[in-house]
């Protein structure tokens, strides 16, 4: 399938990113296709064929595995039982739970939530058909105990009440088209007196690389905004609602975001904070093309309970 007019294009992946925030908000409801091919106001048959050309997934496949993530997630953050799981993501026992989890990741609920004690990295990722595996046990502790060390020493954590943030943002679904999405976000707002030298640029994560495969993972390349706008093409608008946050600041090279990430929710749990359902994100505060070390200054935020 082709969709040659760049306006059309835009104005589809505009319809989809309210599909994909509807699916975020419903997804312990029932999403059948007639539901959702609603909200982006597609034919059943016309939202099919435009959804997958822009996932590369059915609806019925991305729903079941976003479903199955957010198990992995509530395995890896919250302390409830499989059963509540398997009924809160709407399985109707937990037999058939484990049979859909144990087909993504190779192992089952209960032996997931074993092989994660600490809960919380990617370093520790599960043997699957993703291509994951586990170091032995020892080498995990020396792991932890030398991101507990580089955490102490590269970055300022604090906790703090953010109010709520507006965003201009596109979609990214994986880290491989985040420089795109950017770039087509500042080609729209520069123009629109919005990128000056206050403008904060923002990633927010609604996948975790923890338990889903990099190339699906969903991004917003987004910009904060001071005033209101009007929705436009391809860029959407969105909020990050007020609440608690952990806060990492550093400053990194690009190849120290996922030993941050890690060492931060490392942090968390050793501290004892539990993650909120809302999604992490960063803010930049640099660009690292012009750092003498090619490092960004960036705080990292993990919304907490």
């Amino acid at each position: 399938m082709t969709i040659p007019d760049k306006e059309i294009q835009a104005d589809y992946k505009n319809r989809i990113n309210r599909v994909f925030e509807f699916i975020d908000e419903k997804l312990e409801s029932e999403l059948s296709l007639n539901t959702v091919s609603e909200i982006a106001f597609f034919s059943p048959f016309h939202f099919h064929r435009i959804f997958k050309f822009i996932t590369g997934e059915t609806l019925n496949g991305y729903v079941t595995r976003r479903r199955i993530e957010k198990s992995a997630l509530d395995l890896l953050h919250k302390n409830i039982s499989t059963t509540e799981i398997a009924h809160k993501i709407g399985f109707s026992d937990n037999s058939s739970f484990s049979r859909a989890f144990k087909k993504y990741y190779g192992v089952s609920p209960t032996e997931f939530k074993k092989q994660n004690p600490n809960r919380l990295s990617k370093i520790r990722q599960l043997e699957s058909k993703n291509g994951q595996e586990y170091p032995d046990y020892d080498k995990y502790i020396c792991i932890i105990d030398n991101l507990k060390n580089w955490i102490k020493m590269n970055a300022k954590i604090e906790i703090t009440e953010m109010s709520k943030m507006d965003l201009a943002y596109v979609s990214s679904i994986g880290p491989q088209n985040l420089e795109n999405a950017y770039g087509k976000l500042i080609q729209w707002a520069t123009p629109q007196g919005l990128m000056n030298d206050q403008t904060k640029m923002v990633t927010i994560y609604h996948d975790s690389f923890k338990v889903t495969q990099a190339d699906k993972v969903r991004m917003s390349a987004s910009i904060l905004l001071d005033t209101p706008i009007e929705k436009d093409g391809e860029i959407g608008l969105t909020s990050i609602e007020a609440g608690k946050f952990i806060v990492g600041s550093f400053e990194i090279g690009l190849n120290e975001f996922e030993k941050s990430w890690t060492g931060l929710f490392l942090w968390m749990n050793e501290n004892g904070y539990k993650k909120a359902d809302r999604n992490p994100f960063e803010i930049y505060h640099n660009n690292f093309n012009e750092h003498p070390e090619r490092k960004a200054i960036v705080d990292f935020y993990i919304p907490i309970e």
